[in-house]
This record gives C-alpha cells, sequence and structure tokens, in this order.
C-alpha cells in the first residue's frame, strides 16, 4: 500500500487538531490519532484520562471505536502526534 503525501499530510493535521481536545490533567500528555478507513474517510481520537489509572484512553483506541461504531472494519494508517 501506498499512500499519496496528501493524505499523509491531512492524517497529520488531522491527528494534531484532534490533540486539542484532550483530557490529560494528570499526565499533562495530550495526544491526537487520525484513522485512515479503507473507504478513505477518516475518523479522529484524543487521549482521555480518568481517576481510576491506567483505565483512561489512547488516542488510536478513541478512534478506532468510534470509526467502528460508524461500520467501518478496515483500515489503511492511522497518524498519531504528541
Amino acid at each position: 500500500m501506498c499512500l499519496l503525501a496528501d493524505t499523509i499530510r491531512q492524517l497529520v493535521e488531522r491527528s494534531v487538531a484532534a490533540k486539542k481536545h484532550a483530557y490529560c490533567p494528570y499526565s499533562h500528555f495530550p495526544v491526537g490519532a487520525a484513522l485512515l478507513c479503507e473507504d478513505g474517510s477518516i475518523y479522529t481520537g484524543c487521549n482521555v484520562e480518568n481517576a481510576v489509572y491506567p483505565n483512561g484512553l489512547c488516542a488510536e483506541r478513541t478512534a478506532v471505536v468510534k470509526a467502528v461504531s460508524e461500520g467501518h472494519r478496515k483500515f489503511k494508517a492511522i497518524a498519531i502526534s504528541r
């Protein structure tokens, strides 16, 4: 599989934007992710911490859960920013 430079740039930009929504009051370490589905759609996610460590959600998991909840099962790539 080969991704176009524009697709890679878009994934990176979307992951950086998703990082701004991170909820990380304990680690102060925001992470964003952008997941490219087989059909070309992109789902983003961010890390979400809670007081019951380590039961928070990583950005990658959040993006995958969003995509799966919308019916997607096949993925091409993921970009992660921290």
